[in-house]
């Protein structure tokens, strides 16, 4: 079975697997005091460009989205986000199962719009039965999004600056940020994280690690954040294996260039499906590719390649997901043209 249901299919890039092996019977502290967590830290603020910042090692999307959200907000507060984000569509309820309720907004290609974020606001702040409902305390978004959309340097600041404005810091999910500043249609880097959110993950999960997020406060953790983190089941006693995949991801540069290697994929992938005349859902800049397929026609070719049903589109067609990832290879390209 070729698989390109989704970007985190195969196990982990070679690099890593030989620090990990190489670095095996090192006698070393737990919980993330080893040597290979604080180099890790290290060199992902300076990737980032924030020394004075502060990262923390989880060991996956949904701990960390739980896990960032509950320390950031009050009892009676919920996070906001569009009704496609992932919180809360895929992660069977864990922001809820903390405490804080999901507040939806309306999806643009996966994308909140500013204007309706400003709207929201100023109406929950003039509300006259506010004390009694929840309170937005913070905004949500994911870089890229659901839909394999991505955000400007512009569309971000200005959802930045809403959202301080009405005293509400700005949560970057970055499960898949490194395919999204890969992409041609990015128009900022790494480094520019700090000055367009207040908090955001860097996913090793879905780019080239076995797993682990990379949690990043450019202006200091909310307090007790480790105790938050422990209390969320996120915190790995090994921490070396969170620690030393980082530091090998952050080292010479190489998320970023495994990175584009699946951004590469994409575009091929998308010269193939075009060439076999299968309608696309959307445009999608990233790794992520909607199609719509033919009922009959996505099951005789679901025998041999998997993709990722993604909703109906009429009575006869379906929209499906391929995604490529930093493994996909060129011949794995050419024989979904095979199949197809």
């Amino acid at each position: 079975m070729l698989l390109f249901r989704c970007d985190y299919a195969e196990g982990a890039h070679p690099d890593i697997l030989r620090r990990l092996t190489e670095t095996n019977f090192e006698q070393l502290d737990g919980y993330g005091s080893d040597p290979y967590t604080e180099s890790a830290k290290r060199k992902i603020l300076q990737a980032c460009g924030c020394p004075g910042g502060e990262v923390y090692l989880l060991v996956g999307g949904t701990q960390t989205n739980s896990t960032v959200i509950a320390a950031l907000l009050r009892d009676y507060e919920g996070a906001v986000a569009v009704e496609t984000g992932h919180i809360g569509v895929h992660e069977a309820g864990a922001v809820e199962y903390t405490g804080h309720k999901v507040l939806t907004l309306p999806q643009h290609l996966g994308k909140m719009d500013p204007g309706e974020l400003e709207a929201y606001l100023c109406a929950a702040e003039a509300d006259p039965n506010r004390d009694h409902m929840v309170w937005p305390g913070l905004v949500y978004v994911s870089q890229s999004t659901e839909y394999g959309t991505i955000y400007t340097r512009e569309e971000l600041a200005k959802l930045k600056a809403i959202a301080n404005r009405h005293g509400l810091p700005l949560f970057v999910d970055g499960a898949r940020l490194g395919y999204a500043l890969a992409s041609p249609k990015c128009d900022f880097g790494i480094a520019d994280m700090k000055d367009l959110c207040d908090v955001f993950y860097i996913g090793g999960t879905k780019v080239g690690a076995l797993c682990g997020e990379a949690v990043v406060f450019p202006a200091g953790a909310p307090k007790h954040f480790f105790t938050t983190v422990k209390q969320h089941g996120a915190l790995l006693a090994k921490g070396r294996l969170l620690g030393v995949q980082f530091d090998t991801l952050f080292t010479d540069n190489l998320y970023g260039r495994i990175a584009a290697n699946a951004i590469e994929r994409a575009q091929e992938l998308i010269a193939v499906l075009k060439e076999k005349g299968i309608p696309f859902f959307l445009e999608s800049p990233t790794n992520q590719q909607f199609v719509i397929l033919e009922n009959s026609y996505m099951e005789r070719i679901g025998r041999q390649v998997g993709f990722d049903i993604w909703q109906p589109y009429d009575e006869s067609h379906t929209v499906v997901r391929f995604a490529t990832s930093w493994a996909t290879t060129r011949d794995q390209i050419e024989k979904l043209r095979e199949i197809l």
